[in-house]
């Protein structure tokens, strides 16, 4: 298993869209994906599990990825968290 903890940086944090672009990712890979904030754990291919944890801009959280494509994922989830899921161009 590898595992990252990141800050959220978007303006809106986890919000619906911002969380349907980490499911989208997260489901190109085999392998188990799952988001981490504070005691709570929720699998990272389920959008409803990802709002559930109301990450707010600034908010810690952990990427835990765990099979055959583990790196791979890692890597292109970790991208998408530090890019803003794509938001900090000055748009929300």
């Amino acid at each position: 298993m590898v595992r990252i903890e990141l800050v959220i940086n978007n303006k809106l944090g986890l919000h619906a869209r911002a969380a349907g672009k980490f499911v989208e990712v997260a489901s190109r890979f085999a392998s188990e994906i799952w988001l981490v904030k504070g005691k709570n754990r929720v699998n990272g291919k389920s959008i409803m599990g990802i709002l559930t944890l109301a990450a707010a801009k600034g908010d810690a959280v952990a990427i835990e990825v765990e099979g055959s494509d583990e790196e791979n994922a890692l890597k292109a989830l970790k991208d998408l968290v530090l890019s803003g899921f794509g938001e900090n161009n000055g748009s929300t």
